[in-house]
């Protein structure tokens, strides 16, 4: 069982890591290109390079076994902040305002399944 539960962990992880590096990886490579959507959301265009190496810096974070954890967190604010974003610009719910709380909730169940730690900290009883 609990082989399987870190595998399903590890997986999940994998797939919020895809995700997170192809959105940070967009706005550190070619933030023009990502810059296109900067005004819709009122953002200066000067700040997707940040924003994206601010992501990077986070998901390296989550990505070390010891610090996992803080990652989550930090990711939690960076998806938060998106959430914020989208909210306070009237996009549609489902199709962006709630994704990054999608996101966010794979991350942590990522961790939760990989990690005693956590499931030791934050037990759900069986």
């Amino acid at each position: 069982m609990t082989s399987k539960r870190t595998w399903t962990g590890r997986i999940l992880t994998g797939l919020v890591t895809v995700f997170l590096l192809f959105d940070a990886g967009v706005k550190v490579v070619n933030p023009a290109f990502a810059a296109a959507a900067a005004p819709q959301i009122g953002y200066a265009e000067s700040l997707i390079l940040p924003i994206g190496l601010i992501e990077l810096a986070c998901l390296a974070v989550y990505l070390i076994p010891q610090t996992a954890a803080l990652g989550a967190v930090l990711l939690t604010g960076f998806l938060g902040g998106a959430v914020a974003t989208h909210f306070r610009v009237s996009d549609p719910l489902l199709g962006y305002t709630l994704f990054p709380l999608y996101v966010g909730a794979l991350l942590w169940g990522g961790l939760f399944l990989r990690d005693n730690r956590l499931r030791v900290l934050i037990p759900f009883s069986r």
